[in-house]
């Protein structure tokens, strides 16, 4: 039977790499990174717990730096079942490199993930963004989805390109709800967890509604602080229950997604 919609969990598992790749400078600063460490140190261990105890599958993107530094974490994902894709190798965007420099990120990045046992067939950019070449280099990498842009609720296929595309959106990301660090400035609010509850329930519903498929983009070290851990079970329950969905990793979307749009069902 085919969902009425599809629902992909993903995890931006981006550890210190992202204070570094944004800034190397704060290589040099311990407190700022000791907010990405709880996300290796603490966080994984507690989502890769509360995905199995339900059963369920997820999607994580990983920076290259991260694998290198975090590899038992990484073997414990695919252990577990979990795929594993591309999130650069530093953390630094793609519109930041030239095509050669952009094209090395991906080398080093599919190198240690297959070294670690992955199969790498999708893309998360460190930005949400593509340089010129993305898609070029992607499609040459022998990588088959992207899951970056902003522009659809459906699965499409890049027009240039062979590289289906499994939208996102800010709105179901956790970093813009709860992300505070003290480096950006201190006029950030912190939602609480029921804020954002209901804002993820209702974009869900509304996506659900039309046949859509809704992937939620979060970060260990931001989601995984236990109160919404909490949250995050309940709302992913509260999905589940709700007839008609599928959750399936981002790679078997895609795989269904080009399928469908080469008119085989």
């Amino acid at each position: 039977m085919t969902p009425e919609s599809t629902f992909v969990l993903t995890f931006d598992f981006d550890a210190e790499e992202v204070w570094i790749g944004d800034d190397p400078g704060n290589a040099t600063r311990p407190g700022v990174l000791s907010q990405g460490t709880y996300g290796a140190k603490v966080a994984i261990d507690l989502i890769l717990s509360l995905l199995a105890h339900r059963d369920l599958p997820a999607t994580f993107f990983v920076p290259g730096r991260v694998a290198e530094r975090y590899p038992g974490k990484v073997r414990d994902m695919l252990a577990q079942g979990h795929e594993v894709g591309v999130h650069g190798y530093t953390h630094r965007s793609p519109t930041d490199l030239s095509r050669e420099e952009e094209e090395e990120e991906l080398r080093k990045a599919l190198a240690v993930l297959r070294d670690l046992g992955a199969e790498p067939e999708g893309y998360r950019s460190p930005s949400w963004d593509f340089s010129e070449d993305t898609l070029s280099l992607l499609a040459a990498a022998g990588l088959s989805y992207s899951s970056n842009m902003m522009d659809d609720i459906r699965p499409y296929r890049h027009p240039s390109s062979d590289i289906i595309e499994l939208p996102v959106q800010w709105i179901l990301d956790d970093a813009p709800h709860f992300w505070f660090d003290g480096v950006g400035g201190w006029d950030r609010k912190i939602s609480t967890p029921s804020e954002v509850r209901e804002i993820w329930e209702e974009e869900f519903l509304g996506i659900h509604d039309l046949g859509g498929l809704t992937v939620l983009t979060l970060h260990p070290q931001i989601i995984g602080r236990p109160g919404r851990l909490r949250m995050l079970g309940g709302f992913i329950d509260f999905v589940r229950d709700t007839p008609g969905v599928e959750v399936a990793r981002a790679r078997d979307v895609a795989s269904r997604a080009r399928r469908t749009l080469a008119g085989e069902g």
